[in-house]
């Protein structure tokens, strides 16, 4: 088995990352986006610039891809977001933490000078330990801003970084 590969796609292999975002969407846990959210629209969210869009691939199979984009238009551009997805069945195989790296590599290239997270599910545990072990800092918490799927009402945190 070869090791994993992380690159960038653009909307036309976006179908190839879209079995991955349903899979994830339907947990109803993790994101915002409305679990029947179609593939134009997402494709679109995560390949129109200034979004960019990176797959992790092994052996031709999706293991996890990324979103990298500017936060916020304007006077706040100078900070990048990300958005992360790991298949199912990649899951404990540092697929995520490889991603975090590869794109705050990715953002200091672009001239970002921070990437803040605006949106991490505060019972997302995995995820909140892996962006603390990769330098965030949580700077806020918004109060039931998340209708997780299972447990109702749920915090988020946002979480920053200097790059």
């Amino acid at each position: 088995m070869s090791d994993p590969v992380i690159r960038e796609i653009g909307a036309e292999e976006f179908e190839r990352v879209w079995p991955l975002f349903q899979a994830v969407l339907a947990g109803g846990d993790t994101y915002m986006y409305p679990p029947d959210l179609g593939i134009d629209r997402a494709c679109a969210m995560w390949t129109t610039p200034p979004s960019r869009c990176f797959v992790s691939e092994r052996d031709g199979v999706v293991l996890g891809c990324y979103r990298l984009a500017p936060n916020q238009i304007g006077l706040g551009d100078h900070v990048a977001n990300g958005s992360y997805m790991v298949a199912p069945q990649a899951r404990g195989q540092g697929i995520a933490s490889a991603l975090c790296e590869h794109s705050l590599e990715q953002a200091r290239q672009a001239g970002f000078t921070a990437m803040q997270f605006n949106c991490v599910v505060a019972s997302n545990a995995i995820a909140v330990r892996l962006w603390l072990r990769h330098g965030f800092r949580i700077v806020g918490q918004v109060p039931g801003a998340f209708r997780h799927a299972q447990l109702g009402p749920t915090d988020i945190y946002v979480m920053h970084r200097a790059l």
